[in-house]
């Protein structure tokens, strides 16, 4: 099979596409013909080698783990699914003509492959801090960068499980964040401010979902450093606040069949993706890397 590749780290020009064995799904798992894979930033990172921490490439070394496809290999163990049945979800190597899965769920029908596989990460990780939140519905959430992948499946499923929701983002996305349930507001210097003359009531957690130094800010609205939750500033810890992330993270893959439930339900709904063919790998991480496409970015595989 054909599967993107790169053996030393740097920029975009390093991934190429070669020809590599075809993996086998082993116990629990189901292998995939891939229709599409989506890329996010930690994967240009792994490529760049700014988490390598020193350590040399394992190479030749595969990237991508959001992906969706249509299942050709049923792994033992494995029951509720068939050859044939059209999945999402998590594999390491997702940028290939096959993957084998390691978390899955059906793909709704409402949804196409290119909207279903930019889909598993950010579900994942919104679900998992939203998991951490203390106070229960009907409780207020200040969702900090609500705009971007994560924080688009971060404003549905706090809505889902009832409760409300202000977002911080630039102000042309006001009506975005609108539009899936969510008071917005900008971020920034201020924010403590104008989030109290948008409610009387008590935000009862925060959730950072863009770092750039807010936590201290988030802590002063919330009255409770451990109200504070953080996916991408590991610093936040020293503050008292909660972080999730990391090698020893517990996953919390069951959103995929919670969020199918919801698409079903019309409750969800994805973001916007910019869809490209596979072969522009290298240009993808090249808008990836810079930061200013909308939504996430999705590749389609086709094997002509």
């Amino acid at each position: 099979m054909r599967a993107v590749r790169f053996e030393r780290y740097g920029g975009p020009e390093v991934l190429h596409i070669s020809e590599v064995p075809t993996p086998e799904a082993g116990q629990g798992q189901v292998r995939i013909r891939v229709e599409a894979f989506s890329i996010n930033p930690m994967e240009y990172k792994i490529r760049s080698g700014s988490w390598s921490e020193g350590q040399p490439l394992k190479a030749p070394q595969g990237t991508a783990r959001d992906v969706a496809g249509v299942i050709d290999q049923i792994g033992d163990g494995v029951s509720g699914f068939a050859v044939g049945d059209k999945v999402y979800g998590s594999a390491p190597d997702a940028a290939a003509e096959f993957a084998v899965l390691y978390s899955y769920a059906h793909i709704p029908n409402e949804l196409s492959f290119t909207d279903a596989a930019s889909l598993p990460m950010s579900i994942e990780t919104a679900a998992r801090a939203l998991d951490l939140v203390r106070a229960r519905p009907p409780a207020l959430i200040l969702l900090n960068g609500a705009a971007g992948g994560v924080g688009t499946a971060a404003i549905q499923l706090a809505i889902a499980r009832g409760y409300d929701v202000i977002g911080t983002a630039s102000k042309p996305n006001h009506d975005y964040l609108r539009s899936l349930g969510a008071v917005p507001t900008t971020y920034g210097d201020g924010l403590a401010v104008r989030v109290s003359k948008l409610t009387d009531r008590k935000i009862d957690a925060a959730i950072d979902l863009q770092g750039k130094g807010a936590i201290p800010t988030l802590i002063d609205i919330t009255g409770e450093p451990s109200h504070v939750i953080s996916i991408v500033d590991f610093s936040a810890a020293s503050l008292g606040a909660q972080i999730t992330g990391g090698a020893n993270v517990k996953h919390a893959w069951y959103v995929l069949d919670d969020v199918a439930r919801l698409v079903r339900e019309g409750k969800f709904r994805p973001g916007d993706v910019t869809v490209l063919p596979w072969t522009e790998i290298v240009h993808a991480h090249e808008l990836l890397e810079d930061g200013h496409t909308r939504g996430k970015i999705v590749l389609q595989v086709s094997s002509s």
